[in-house]
């Protein structure tokens, strides 16, 4: 009893060695795993939006859900283990960018548990309560920590160049732009590349206050006008700018990047609305080649201000310039107001300026 009561102590209190890094192979196994556990949500969101008879915990998407937490979990703890084993204690073990992850595994599990009693006593969610339910909103919290193991792990890593190459970078792109979906399924009432073509034109083509329904958001649709079609633009391209601004702070980004990383943004709306709005999805896509085209070009970075700023404001310009040429070619031509369609994106642009700014205040001359 004594005995084992002296080596917790000794486990715990560390071994005074600095903390070593996992290899990138580990790394884009934690990405790899994290997507199991991302896509197990997306499934999820989909039965929530999709299925309204859901009435028990125990689904199959929340089996997906809930392996993909168990199966990254468990990798997780078996790069701490390695450490144990190799005489690593406390701290010390605890491989770098991964102490976070670590202690939001026990967190998820008890906000996992905190859902189902929730479920069990007040029911399933199926309409917007699912975004405001606390239990959902731990679990949120909890797994965007571990799902961006990979990028804390990335950020100070010795082997990551000061211009990396995109297979050195792709486990952290992976696990933010992930994280960004999380975001972005939370935010879902304010989704922009939710909604199909058709809906988009004919919101744009009336006043504000004014209805459509949009087809391809869900079983209940709301009435879609003119100023929740503007305000979602707003709120999208905050979320998914946001992230590339951060990580152009820190490293010039290898072609390609940017384009995975809305690749995979855009699987939450797609999954959410059973794909029924590619046109929409792909114009995203498109966007995210133009913007790498951009960083190619203007080779943004924090000791760049103006170029970092002006790939901000382009970037965002370009993004929905796009969204609504596509909906028009595809949902029935341009919206009949044009002040709609022609200042929509330069506000975008204007936002996207700000959000640099935002960023990057002072170029770093470090």
């Amino acid at each position: 009893m004594v005995s084992d009561a002296a080596g917790t102590r000794r486990l715990i209190a560390g071994t005074q060695e600095p903390r070593v890094w996992v290899s990138p192979r580990a790394d884009l196994v934690t990405a790899l795993l994290g997507v199991w556990f991302g896509v197990g949500l997306m499934i999820d969101a989909w039965a929530h939006a999709n299925l309204a008879e859901l009435e028990t915990f125990f689904t199959p998407w929340h089996a997906v859900f809930y392996s993909g937490f168990v199966v990254v979990s468990g990798w997780i703890i078996w790069q701490v283990w390695r450490n144990v084993r190799a005489g690593r204690h406390g701290l010390a073990a605890v491989p770098m960018g991964y102490l976070a992850g670590l202690v939001a595994i026990p967190a998820f599990a008890a906000f996992g548990l905190a859902d189902l009693l929730w479920h069990t006593v007040l029911g399933i969610e199926t309409t917007l309560d699912i975004f405001f339910s606390p239990s959902h909103l731990g679990l949120i919290v909890t797994m965007t920590l571990i799902i961006t193991t990979p990028l804390r792990s990335a950020w100070n890593a010795p082997g990551v160049t000061a211009r990396p190459r995109l297979g050195r970078l792709l486990p952290a792109l992976i696990g933010l732009a992930f994280a960004t979906a999380l975001v972005s399924l939370f935010l879902s009432y304010g989704d922009a590349l939710q909604y199909r073509p058709q809906a988009i034109v004919q919101a744009l083509s009336m006043g504000q206050g004014s209805g459509v329904a949009p087809r391809g958001a869900g079983p209940r649709p709301v009435a879609l006008g003119a100023d929740r079609v503007a305000l979602a633009m707003v709120v999208t391209n905050v979320v998914v700018l946001s992230p590339v601004l951060f990580l152009l702070r820190r490293w010039p980004l290898p072609f390609g990047s940017v384009t995975i990383m809305y690749a995979v943004i855009a699987l939450m709306p797609g999954v959410r609305t059973s794909f029924g709005n590619p046109p929409i999805l792909l114009s995203f896509l498109a966007a995210g080649l133009v913007s790498d085209l951009l960083i190619r070009r203007l080779r943004p970075s924090a000791g760049r201000r103006a170029a970092y700023w002006t790939f901000a404001g382009l970037s965002a310009f370009v993004t929905w310039s796009l969204y609504i040429a596509v909906a028009s070619a595809t949902g029935g031509g341009l919206p009949a107001v044009p002040e709609l369609w022609t200042g929509a994106p330069i506000v975008a642009g204007l936002i996207g300026l700000a959000l640099g700014a935002l960023f990057l205040p002072n170029a770093d001359t470090d």
